[in-house]
C-alpha cells in the first residue's frame, strides 16, 4: 500500500517533516479553510501543494472536501453547491490530485465523548462512552424524546451518570461532542447543535439514503471524467446518534451506495476503525468483496467494551482491539496483487495509520486529538511490518510496492 500522514496544514503541530521522518510517502490534507459548500480555487489548492512540497512530499490524498448539510437535507442552496463540489473535482484534477474522500454523516463528524482518556498503560486515547452520551442527549442537550431512543436500564445508568457529573464534565463533553470536521474552526452549541438537529425533521434512513445517491450521481461521472477516485468514508460510530440516521455503516450500506451509482470512481474508504465498532461488520470479508472500488484506506482498531450494538469502545493500538488486522492487510495486498495483473493504474492503494494514542511525547505536545505524531508512527511502523512479513519471498508471496 501506498503509505500516507493525514496533515491539518501550517496550523498542525505534526510538520510535514515530522511525517518524512516517519517514513511516509504522501500526504492527505484538504483546504480546512474553505466554507462548507463553497468551490475550491485552483490558486488555494496550489498553495496547499507548495506547503506540503516545502515539506518534502507531496499532497496526494484530499480528506475531505466537505458535504453540506444543505445537500444532505436538499434544501437552501443545495443544488450550488453539489455544482461547487464538482468544480473542486475539476481543479483537483487539473492539479495533478486523483483521490478524494468525503462523509455524508448528518450534523455531526466523528463523535468521541473522551478526546484524551488515560489507558491503563498511561498513554491517552478517544473514547465513546455510551452512558455518557446518553446522559448528554437526554440531560444536557435535552433532544425531545431522546429518552425513548434508549432501553430503559440504559437510561436509568445515564440518569445515574448526570447526577453525579460536575459542571466541567458536563462543560467538556459539550466540546467534544458538538465539534465539527477534524481540522476545521466549525463546531456547535448546543442551541446551535438543537437547531441543526430539527432540520433534519422528516429525514430518515431511507430519505438520507437516496440524497446520497442524487449526490454521486451528480458527482460521480464528473470525477469519472476527470480522472478522480470518490471515496466515501463510514459513519463514525457506525450507529444513529441524537436520532439522526447514519447510512453508511454497514456491508449493506455500502453495497447499496456502490450499486446504485456503478461507476468505479465511485468508491470506499475502507476505515477499519469506524466499521470495527460494530462486530457484526467483517472487515476482512467487506475488503475482498469491495475490494476493486476501495480507493483509500484507514488502518486503525477500536476495542469494544459490549457486545451490544451500539456499545462504548476505545481507540486501541494498532495491532489490538476488535479488527484482525493481519487478515485485513492480507486481504488488501491481494486485491493490490490483482489490480496490478489487471493494469490498473491505480493498483496501490494509499493507506494512512488512522488516529493514534498519545505517547512519550505526544503527551505534552497537545497535537490534534487523534493525530499524534509518535502513537502514529508506532501504528505506521507496526502494519509496515505486516506488509513486509506477508510480501516475503519464504511465505511464497510476490513483494509489493511498499516505497516510491
Amino acid at each position: 500500500m501506498r503509505h500516507t500522514w493525514r496533515w491539518f496544514g501550517p496550523v498542525d503541530k505534526v510538520s510535514v517533516q515530522d511525517a518524512v521522518q516517519a517514513g511516509v510517502q504522501g500526504i492527505v490534507t484538504a483546504l480546512h479553510h474553505v466554507p462548507t459548500g463553497a468551490a475550491w480555487t485552483a490558486e488555494g489548492i496550489r498553495q496547499r501543494q507548495d506547503e506540503v512540497r516545502a515539506g518534502g512530499l507531496e499532497w496526494e490524498v484530499v480528506e475531505s472536501i466537505p458535504v453540506s448539510e444543505e445537500i444532505k437535507t436538499q434544501t437552501g442552496d443545495w443544488r450550488a453547491h453539489v455544482a461547487n463540489w464538482q468544480e473542486s473535482l475539476r481543479r483537483l484534477s487539473d492539479c495533478g490530485i486523483r483521490t478524494v474522500c468525503y462523509n455524508f454523516m448528518p450534523v455531526l463528524d466523528w463523535t468521541r465523548t473522551d478526546l484524551r482518556w488515560p489507558t491503563r498503560q498511561g498513554a491517552r486515547a478517544m473514547r465513546f462512552d455510551l452512558p455518557d452520551f446518553v446522559a448528554f442527549d437526554i440531560h444536557i442537550l435535552k433532544r425531545p424524546g431522546a429518552a425513548e431512543d434508549y432501553p430503559e436500564a440504559l437510561a436509568a445508568e445515564a440518569a445515574r451518570r448526570f447526577a453525579d457529573m460536575p459542571d466541567s464534565r458536563i462543560a467538556e463533553l459539550g466540546r467534544n461532542i458538538g465539534a465539527g470536521l477534524p481540522g476545521s474552526a466549525d463546531g456547535y452549541t448546543l442551541d446551535q447543535l438543537a437547531e441543526k438537529l430539527r432540520s433534519y425533521q422528516g429525514i430518515d434512513a431511507n430519505r438520507l439514503r437516496s440524497h446520497l445517491v442524487d449526490f454521486l450521481s451528480e458527482v460521480a461521472p464528473v470525477a469519472d471524467e476527470v480522472g478522480i477516485n470518490i471515496c466515501a468514508h463510514p459513519d463514525d460510530p457506525p450507529w444513529p446518534l441524537l436520532g439522526l440516521p447514519r447510512i453508511l455503516s454497514t456491508r449493506d450500506d455500502y453495497a447499496h451506495m456502490l450499486g446504485q451509482v456503478d461507476l468505479r470512481a465511485n468508491g470506499v474508504t475502507l476505515c477499519s476503525g469506524s466499521l470495527g465498532a460494530r462486530g457484526d461488520n467483517d472487515l476482512p470479508a467487506m475488503a475482498r468483496e469491495f475490494g476493486p472500488r476501495i480507493h483509500f484506506v484507514h488502518l486503525r482498531n477500536v476495542t469494544r467494551e459490549a457486545a451490544t450494538t451500539p456499545c462504548s469502545f476505545y481507540e486501541d493500538e494498532h495491532l489490538e482491539g476488535g479488527t484482525d488486522m493481519v487478515e485485513l492487510v492480507a486481504a488488501l495486498m491481494a486485491e493490490e496483487r490483482r489490480r496490478k495483473a489487471e493494469g490498473r493504474a491505480d493498483h496501490q492503494i494509499p493507506m494512512r495509520p488512522d488516529h493514534g494514542q498519545e505517547i512519550l511525547d505526544d503527551l505534552a505536545r497537545g497535537a490534534q486529538p487523534g493525530y499524534p505524531a509518535i502513537g502514529r508512527l508506532k501504528g505506521l511502523a507496526e502494519l509496515r511490518g505486516i506488509e513486509r512479513a506477508l510480501s516475503h519471498p519464504r511465505l511464497g508471496a510476490p513483494e509489493l510496492e511498499t516505497q516510491a
